[in-house]
């Protein structure tokens, strides 16, 4: 049978929009994510608890949904990488990629040859795929994070690395090794970012980064198009409504 299509990198490579979200690590949360309609669900193995024990079950939820599962990683480590993919991923992201080197070790890890040196072995997605190992780095999404001024800083070079589906501008990293920390808003920040995605966009590349409600219109018209979220604002503002009304109630009552 044909190996199953990869959501994200299809809409990426036709030159859609993809919408990815985050924030949870529950196969039954990521049934109610999808149905609403997302491109790809982003599982937390950097910052949350996400492990390898976990990624089978989690991976197989997005499956169902036809929605691509992207595990972030918390090492630029070839063994690290092809292991997550192994388990079931169909994407990965790796932190911290700070230059051409960095990159190119991502797909080593990320693509089998002769694109890279990922171990021969078929993954949960390769079952009952003719011609896994040929056809397996056409529907394996990489993407790498730029969240350190220094790989801003030497970005050309990065941007020259075949096999990367998306360089991921990372706010709030990158506006810590600026000497900003917590400050999004910082005027030098938000240049450093905003220049970083137009560099990346007209040097013909597929930009990403972080968004949420109030600035995604923004980022999607400048021309990125890896979109990624998090569910948590959307929970503290339902919650701050529903508060709301109880309380308009409770002063309205007779």
């Amino acid at each position: 049978m044909p190996p199953r299509l990869n959501r994200v990198k299809e809409k990426l490579s036709s030159g859609q929009t993809a919408m990815i979200v985050g924030g949870t690590d529950d196969a039954d949360h990521i049934d109610q994510l999808c149905q609403i309609g997302f491109d790809g669900i982003w599982l937390e193995g950097e910052h949350g608890p996400v492990d390898f024990k976990d990624i089978g079950n989690l991976t197989r939820a997005c499956d169902l949904w036809d929605a691509t599962s992207i595990v972030r990683v918390n090492q630029n480590e070839q063994g690290l990488i092809y292991r997550t993919l192994d388990r079931g991923a169909q994407g990965i992201v790796v932190p911290h990629v700070n230059t051409k080197e960095e990159a190119e070790n991502v797909v080593a890890g990320g693509k089998f040859p002769p694109a890279g040196l990922r171990g021969m072995f078929t993954s949960r997605q390769g079952f009952g795929v003719e011609d896994y190992f040929v056809t397996a780095n056409d529907q394996t999404l990489l993407v790498i994070l730029i969240e350190d001024i220094i790989a801003v800083q030497n970005l050309d070079a990065i941007l020259t690395v075949d096999n990367i589906d998306v360089f991921f501008v990372a706010p709030a990293d990158l506006a810590a090794s600026m000497g900003h920390i917590g400050e999004l808003q910082h005027p030098e920040v938000i240049e450093t970012i905003d220049g970083a995605l137009k560099k990346i966009i007209e040097y013909g590349r597929t930009a990403g980064t972080l968004v949420n409600n109030s600035n995604v219109e923004k980022f999607a018209s400048a021309g990125v198009r890896m979109l990624y979220t998090v569910q948590w604002p959307w929970i503290e503002a339902g919650a701050k409504e529903f508060r709301s009304q109880v309380e308009k109630g409770t002063r309205n009552r007779k």
